[in-house]
């Protein structure tokens, strides 16, 4: 199993689609969260480890993932669980302004590390701060002089302010090459701010033909180099449509992939912060091998194409933040890149005929932290 370790709710930047929100009034009417939050869930850990590593030893297979707000503010409790912890791998989602400040041996047992990246320095440093995009790739340069040969993945938050094509195009071809994957997720029906955004032009005139372009791009360099870039939007669909395989949720949320609260309870999803009416066990108890299954519902069950998509995001199919009109549009561009990808696949699947690649190069780690489905 895979489990999300929240250390703390405390961050060090404050990015324009996350904590920035919080200082603006933009909430449309009837958005309330139509759940109760537990209002006294701690900021940081507040367990002892040990009850963590006990529930670890009842898995025999276990996976952390460690999570924040931004994890490296508590570095002390990275460095004591990756060294204590019974866990076969170690992931981590970080902004890396502090990766520099992680001892080397520590770093070098991570298997992925998911660095916040938006793209181009204009684009990255207007979404999360001036002098961000620097920081970063000086950090994730230091790691792998320092030994890191694990997955990195450029992990990209997408909005209005986004070309999607240049965006991805950049740091697959950019000069500094530290990067092993990519992934995007749209900043869509995570907060009730649809009537306030322009989403629904942006993504018919821009994000959706950008798709469809990088995807055509991306299997036009599968022909020319022989080489499957890890876009993880792409990628992970794309296997199973080449192996006839059907997805749940494909973030692993609620069926493979849980969180641990600050206090030890157990959540389906990180994003699903002190909503205790879904929390399926706690630490203390619980065998994280029979650990409760929650089913993507709702509008998702009538889907045509919820086999490819999973349910895209289990928050947000509770919560509801954008209206039916908002919905439908993000759908859209699920199945706008369904769409992309299967007209790709006739020439992926002559590539593998002819020798130029295989299906094993489609192969990845699962459930690393990217939630595949923008």
């Amino acid at each position: 199993m895979y489990f999300h370790i929240i250390l703390t709710d405390d961050c060090n930047l404050c990015c324009r689609y996350c904590r920035a929100k919080a200082f603006e009034d933009e909430e449309d009417p009837d958005s309330d969260i139509p759940v109760e939050i537990d209002e006294h869930l701690k900021p940081d850990l507040s367990y002892d480890p040990n009850l963590l590593y006990g529930f670890l030893k009842k898995d025999p297979d276990p996976t952390i993932t460690f999570y924040g707000g931004e994890p490296l503010m508590r570095r002390d409790l990275v460095e004591r669980m990756v060294r204590e912890a019974p866990a076969r791998r170690f992931m981590m989602q970080t902004n890396a302004i502090l990766l520099d400040r992680l001892p080397a041996d520590v770093v070098n047992r991570f298997t992925t590390i998911l660095v916040s990246l938006d793209g181009r320095k204009e684009l990255t440093d207007g979404n999360r701060g001036a002098g961000v995009f620097d920081t970063v790739m000086a950090n994730v340069k230091k790691i792998r002089a320092n030994g890191y040969t694990g997955e990195l993945i450029a992990r990209m938050t997408v909005t209005e302010r986004t070309d999607i094509f240049d965006a991805v195009r950049y740091l697959a071809d950019n000069q500094y090459h530290s990067f092993s994957s990519i992934h995007w997720q749209m900043d869509a029906n995570f907060t009730g701010d649809f009537s306030h955004r322009t989403f629904a032009e942006w993504a018919e005139k821009r994000y959706n033909p950008g798709i469809r372009a990088l995807v055509d791009a991306w299997v036009d360099t599968m022909e020319k180099t022989g080489r499957v870039q890890r876009w993880y939007p792409f990628i992970d669909p794309m296997e199973d449509l080449l192996l006839g395989r059907e997805s749940l949720l494909r973030c692993g949320a609620g069926h493979t992939n849980y969180a641990i609260m600050t206090d030890g309870h157990i959540a389906p999803c990180p994003i699903m912060i002190g909503m205790k009416q879904y929390y399926v066990g706690h630490i203390r108890d619980a065998n994280p091998t029979t650990l409760p299954k929650i089913p993507v519902g709702g509008e998702c069950e009538a889907c045509a194409i919820r086999t490819f998509c999973g349910g895209r995001c289990l928050y947000s199919s509770i919560v509801k933040p954008w209206k039916p009109e908002g919905r439908r549009i993000v759908c859209g561009t699920v199945e706008n890149l369904h769409d992309a990808l299967f007209a790709a696949l006739p020439r992926v699947r002559e590539l593998i005929r002819d020798g130029r690649i295989s299906v094993e190069d489609f192969a990845h780690e699962k459930f690393n932290g990217c939630e595949i489905i923008p």
